[in-house]
């Protein structure tokens, strides 16, 4: 059974960084893109980031270039999200998830929530 545990998450303020963690199991990490997403209250869920199976090649969407870096342990089956110099507007529900092509492979984990505010 695959299983993505986010982790990380909390109440920072503007300007500050947080680094998020995905924890994967139940399938072949190595084998696999990964992406982070986020979902903010009464939106809907969006690509944040991704990463190729083997980690040389990553995508930011244009709201977070130069601000956030995604990185992959194939290792330690854990795909990581260094965010610095957070906005207001980065408040939302961060997940991770594996990539096939376009589209997601498995089911959404529980999310971890991050919060900029003053």
């Amino acid at each position: 059974q695959e299983q993505l545990v986010e982790s990380g998450g909390g109440l920072v303020q503007p300007g500050g960084s947080l680094r998020l963690s995905c924890a994967a199991s139940g399938f072949t990490f190595s084998n696999y893109a990964m992406g982070w997403f986020r979902q903010a209250p009464g939106k809907e869920r969006e690509s944040v980031a991704n990463i190729s199976w083997t980690g040389g090649y990553t995508y930011y969407a244009d709201s977070v270039k130069g601000r956030f870096t995604i990185s992959k342990d194939n290792a330690k089956n854990t795909v990581c999200l260094q965010m610095n110099s957070l906005k207001p507007e980065d408040t939302a529900v961060y997940y991770c998830n594996a990539l096939l092509g376009t589209t997601t492979a498995f089911g959404w984990g529980q999310g971890t929530q991050v919060t900029v505010s003053s």
